[in-house]
């Protein structure tokens, strides 16, 4: 195993002149349709969700390795769910993921994604970033 369990490496022989080499061998995904707003299919970017993360993640102790991993689940999480993904989706999957990674760059991607307009709608998703709910009391 190779690449974190992703390729398979193997030693080989060439039976002519007996040079050993090693060749790598990958699964081949099908390629991943992203559906648009417009109705238009496209295929999925993953460095162009990458560029959006990167944007939003700009002066933050987030890594280029951490936002490697989020666009691997990101994808990972598209490619479970059945049908053809939205934009929709792919926005969603990459603030819950942002959620857990920081969250300064969620707010950032979030105004942009979700149209922010006003301080107010920067309150109102810190609100929802931090709120906790507390259990019921049992009477």
């Amino acid at each position: 195993m190779s690449d974190e369990g992703a390729a398979i490496r193997r030693r080989r022989e060439c039976l002519g002149c007996a040079r050993r080499f090693t060749t790598f061998e990958r699964v081949e995904e099908q390629p991943l349709w992203v559906l648009k707003r417009s109705g238009q299919r496209e295929p999925f970017d993953r460095a162009k969700l990458i560029a959006g993360v990167q944007a939003a993640c700009k002066n933050r102790p987030v890594t280029d390795d951490m936002l490697l991993e989020l666009a691997s689940r990101v994808e990972e999480s598209l490619r479970a769910a059945p049908g053809e993904p939205t934009t929709q989706q792919v926005g969603v999957g990459v603030l819950e993921q942002l959620k857990i990674l920081d969250d300064v760059a969620y707010l950032r991607f979030a105004s942009v994604y979700k149209g922010f307009e006003d301080a107010g709608d920067f309150q109102r998703e810190v609100g929802l970033l931090i709120k906790t709910t507390e259990p019921k009391q049992r009477a």
